[in-house]
């Protein structure tokens, strides 16, 4: 039986997918335009800082996850990067996708503002078993 608003795992194995996908190719890009690995080590972990933002509440802290979590910011900085030819802002945009997309593929999903624990992948952690145990009785 499915719960509204929680995604059958047909959809949720296939948004980590293309998670997947995407890290793969954006770490591949990155190898071969001969990224600094020291930089990617360094940043992998930078949009986690988003989290931060739980210090103004749940539904801010949703928002700004959401917002650093999203392709469409790594995309523009890249473009840019690439047009304007300042050097910094490619690898900087394909190490914040490679963020991304390792992330949906482990399950980490869009935050919905009602709960951090509620994403487009799914429910995370507690919640995710008190749901299915719910969804069972």
């Amino acid at each position: 039986m499915d719960i509204a608003g929680i995604p059958p795992k047909s959809v949720t194995r296939l948004l980590r997918l293309d998670g997947l996908a995407v890290a793969a190719a954006v770490i591949a890009a990155y190898a071969v335009m001969g990224g600094n690995w020291w930089l990617f080590a360094a940043l992998i972990l930078a949009p986690d800082l988003s989290f931060l933002a739980i210090a103004l509440g749940e539904k801010a802290a949703a928002r700004t996850y959401n917002v650093v979590h999203s392709y469409a910011l790594p995309i523009i900085l890249g473009a840019a990067g690439y047009f304007s030819g300042i050097a910094w802002m490619l690898p900087v945009a394909l190490i914040w996708a490679a963020h991304i997309g390792i992330d949906r593929a482990v399950g980490y999903g869009l935050k919905y503002p009602s709960s951090l624990k509620h994403t487009h992948l799914g429910i995370m952690g507690k919640d995710k078993k008190a749901a299915t145990l719910a969804n069972a009785g």
